[in-house]
């Protein structure tokens, strides 16, 4: 069965959080869409995860922090990082104005 959606519909008005939407997955990846709206990690808070992960930022601007790096990796659209699995990294920002909408792909 063969469904369309669209990356930038079902938006909603009002977003507490980040949303998190599975859009495909197999045995070895997970694809998600997530929406932002001046979300950031938490203070103190860092991503380590086990899978790889590549990301793309399609609308919105974002700002990066990796572990040991001093320089924070901005995003604008268009924008794709590979973050190799327990790469520690953050969210530092997300623009406030604005969603933004990222693609992520989750894989061993």
């Amino acid at each position: 069965m063969i469904i369309k959606n669209n990356i930038f519909e079902n938006i909603p008005g009002e977003l507490p959080d980040e949303l998190f939407a599975e859009i495909a997955s197999g045995s070895k990846f997970i694809m998600k869409r997530i929406l932002s709206r001046g979300h950031h990690s938490p203070d103190g808070f860092w991503y380590d995860q086990d899978e790889n992960e590549w990301v793309i930022l399609l609308q919105g601007s974002a700002g990066l922090r990796f572990a040991g790096r001093e320089e924070l990796v901005v995003l604008h659209p268009g924008d794709y990082v590979l973050i190799p699995r327990h790469s520690r990294h953050r969210v530092e920002w997300t623009d406030p104005d604005q969603d933004t909408i990222w693609l992520a792909i989750f894989y061993k």
